[in-house]
């Protein structure tokens, strides 16, 4: 599998914390933050995949772009980034060895302790 850091992602998320779009939310609150299947494929059928990806830090090139196996680490639930949803993605990309998603997640991380 190669999974690699989302730009277009990362870059959405740093826009969405520095406008405040974020819950400052704890570790366990994403198995219900978390968008469900249902929610996501809803938000898939009227946004479609370039903005379906927006949500994801990571992606995997020998998965289709058109599929939802291409696209890794969930962060938010298409409106807000969650701090709880950066510590699953940061926890998982520390364990998995991807290192490129690991320092985004913890730079998005940062920015919303900051505040």
């Amino acid at each position: 599998m190669s999974v690699k850091l989302n730009e277009r992602a990362f870059e959405h998320a740093k826009a969405l914390v520095k406008d405040g779009k974020f819950v400052a939310d704890e570790r366990d609150d994403w198995s219900e933050d978390q968008p469900s299947t249902d929610e996501e494929n809803e938000y898939l059928d009227k946004q479609g995949w370039k903005d379906y990806g927006l949500w994801y830090l990571g992606v995997d090139d020998e998965m289709g772009d058109d599929t939802k196996g291409h696209y890794k680490f969930p962060y938010g639930d298409f409106g807000k980034v969650h701090r709880c949803g950066l510590l699953a993605a940061e926890s998982r990309a520390a364990q998995q060895g991807y290192d490129d998603i690991d320092r985004a997640v913890a730079h998005l991380h940062g920015m919303i302790d900051r505040g």
